[in-house]
């Protein structure tokens, strides 16, 4: 069995404005670099190898956290397409009940241009699968939502089962036969949790 520690990234100004990011490779906002400062991997995690999304704002905050990331492809952000960029309130104003729609497909909701949490989930768990260590993990919340389906069965249509919070690291673990399991949610770094940033972003 394997065991990680998957936080999100620090804040970035995209976070700040509600702006959807995607792939699309925003640094920390000076406030997110102060705030990723302050969090230190809890005592069990500590000495674990360190994995990142190889986008700016997963290895900044790993950095900043005193780890040394290693940054791997599997853990970059869900593909948003044509919405990154764009602020989800917007997008939904737009789109009225067509897009309603998309997104009511949950698991299978694929912007355009862009991929499905589906996807997210299986090439997320297969990278995971291939690392022979206990590892802290440093993403995005698109790849947070998409593991938290695969270890709970989740279909992203309503709210999530569990709520992973900010600021904090989540403990999941692989069995031997690649079956994803949540430990533990939503566990303090250090200082305590600090406030949430902008829903619906990445």
């Amino acid at each position: 069995m394997t065991e990680f520690l998957i936080l999100r990234h620090a804040p970035t100004a995209w976070n700040a404005e509600g702006r959807i990011q995607g792939r699309t490779d925003v640094p920390l906002s000076e406030e997110g670099r102060a705030r990723a400062e302050t969090w230190r991997v809890p005592g069990f995690a500590e000495g674990w190898a360190c994995r990142t999304s190889p986008l700016a704002r997963a290895r900044q905050t790993a950095e900043a956290m005193g780890l040394t990331p290693q940054p791997l492809a599997a853990l970059t952000e869900m593909d948003w397409g044509r919405l990154e960029g764009r602020k989800l309130a917007d997008i939904r104003g737009e789109g009225g009940a067509a897009f309603a729609v998309a997104e009511a497909m949950g698991l299978d909701f694929r912007p355009g241009g862009g991929e499905s949490p589906r996807e997210v989930g299986a090439r997320t768990r297969a990278a995971l699968a291939a690392l022979a260590e206990d590892s802290v993990v440093v993403t995005h919340k698109g790849v947070l939502r998409a593991l938290l389906a695969l270890a709970t069965g989740w279909d992203m249509q309503g709210k999530p089962p569990v709520k992973l919070l900010d600021g904090c690291g989540h403990r999941f673990r692989l069995d031997d036969d690649d079956r994803l399991v949540l430990v533990e949610p939503s566990i303090a770094l250090v200082p305590p949790v600090a406030a949430p940033y902008a829903e619906g972003t990445s």
